[in-house]
């Protein structure tokens, strides 16, 4: 099999049913930006701390599923679809990393160490990646799941860049008004 093919040379590409839509679509735009918040996140590991990356492996993993929820305007029940319990183990990682840390008195300057900063920027894709979820879902039906997934994913990202930048040595910062 060849990585090109030339189907997309006219400016549309194939859903997951086959149909064809412009690469401008909505849709496209929402799992495109589910796949830059998953590449940013393949150039974070290894973030130095073994359970950061196992964690940050496992949310890769989960976002193939994001897109591919999202890259089927029909879904059969046995396609890869996000379901609750993708929500809950992000929930479940957040209250665990969340005791390591001092509670939270202000916003954040994103930024801090190579990791933190990283994490912190992985975080906007993210919630870029859910405002374009969010738009889909106003023209079409989508798994309304995959929105839940992706807000919750961007209050992880900010969990584990605060996580990183702390046990890396670097201080928080807050925003001067």
């Amino acid at each position: 099999m060849t990585i090109y093919t030339g189907r997309g040379d006219d400016g549309e590409t194939d859903l997951r049913d086959m149909s064809r839509v412009s690469k401008s679509s909505n849709r496209i735009e929402a799992y495109g930006t589910v796949d830059e918040a998953n590449a940013l996140l393949g150039t974070i590991r290894p973030t130095g701390h073994d359970d950061l990356d196992d964690l940050l492996e496992t949310v890769q993993n989960h976002l193939h599923v994001v897109q591919a929820d999202l890259a089927n305007p029909d879904p059969s029940p046995d396609d890869p679809a996000v379901e609750p319990e993708h929500v809950e183990t992000l929930e479940g990682r957040i209250d665990q990393f969340d005791e390591e840390l001092e509670p939270l008195r202000s916003f954040v300057l994103p930024g801090g160490g190579r990791a933190g900063a990283a994490l912190h920027h992985a975080r906007t894709v993210v919630r870029r990646a859910e405002r374009r979820a969010v738009d889909l879902a106003r023209s079409e039906p989508i798994n309304e799941t995959v929105v839940t997934y992706l807000n919750r994913l961007s209050d992880l990202l900010f969990t584990l860049g605060r996580v990183a930048n702390a046990r890396d040595g670097e201080p928080e910062e807050s925003p001067s008004y």
